[in-house]
């Protein structure tokens, strides 16, 4: 690691820990509470308080499993010890200018800066529906951290907005990286919500569908030097991840703004029957 990238990342290594707490409980799917909560979703989308127990009823079952297996190595070692904290790298803008133009530092902070995040942001709206019994003190819960932060690199990685659409290719696209069958149940049923409420031709599943391959194609990005991809040009780097332009993603765009429609624009609000 050069000593511009090594600027970046914090000081304060995480203390030796169990690789996994005994006491976390195995994942297991409750699928009828997973309907409830996502019937509650359509209703109002912004209700992001029914996203979580979505999550927590279709989990990543082998998450422990994958956690546990990458620890388990040096590179997985190495990459834990040298980005302790994703959150204070990639909110770090002034650092991140630093690096070269061009590369995925640059991308990363234009985007987040244009859409008014930052990674801190994230986890706290995540954090917020953590109940007090869901905090653990091991070595996985670096690797589940990683899985939440990298959520807007994914975005600007795969090529995929924060439009209604782009959301859920950007589901499907997680769900080949981190196989929550949550991901997957969100993604495919949203597409259908759009396909149900626009009465489009345009190829949403498609989108979808594409969005999955690519993400099964690109090795799992949780489990990579962020710090040496931040500092990779970003054209470079797309390549290296086999990542494709998302061309069914883009022809919907495309039919959309034909008909005069805004993708980023598509749903008006509605409230719905349960």
């Amino acid at each position: 690691m050069n000593m511009m990238i090594a600027s970046l990342a914090p000081a304060v290594v995480a203390d030796d820990l169990p690789l996994l707490d005994a006491a976390r409980p195995k994942p297991r799917y409750n699928f009828p509470k997973a309907w409830h909560h996502f019937k509650e979703l359509i209703k109002d989308k912004e209700n992001t308080a029914e996203v979580a127990p979505i999550f927590e009823a279709l989990p990543w079952r082998g998450v422990y499993e994958a956690a546990t297996a990458f620890l388990s190595t040096e590179h997985g070692q190495a990459l834990r010890k040298a980005e302790p904290s994703l959150v204070e790298i990639l909110d770090d803008h002034e650092a991140l200018r630093k690096l070269p133009a061009g590369t995925l530092a640059h991308v990363y902070c234009d985007f987040m800066e244009r859409e008014g995040l930052s990674a801190q942001g994230l986890a706290d709206e995540l954090d917020k529906y953590r109940r007090p019994d869901q905090y653990f003190n091991d070595q996985a819960d670096w690797y589940f951290r990683r899985m939440r932060d990298t959520h807007d690199l994914m975005h600007i990685l795969s090529g995929f907005g924060r439009d209604a659409l782009g959301e859920q290719c950007v589901l499907a696209f997680t769900y080949s990286q981190q196989p929550a069958l949550a991901h997957l149940f969100l993604g495919y049923a949203g597409a259908y919500e759009i396909k149900r409420r626009m009465k489009t031709r345009a190829p949403i599943f498609g989108a979808v569908r594409e969005a999955q391959r690519m993400g099964r194609a690109c090795p799992r990005l949780i489990e990579q030097p962020i710090l040496e991809l931040l500092a990779t040009p970003f054209d470079e780097l797309r390549a290296r991840l086999n990542i494709q332009p998302p061309l069914l993603y883009r022809q919907a765009h495309d039919m959309w703004r034909a008909q005069g429609i805004d993708p980023y624009d598509l749903l008006p609000p509605e409230k719905m029957a349960a």
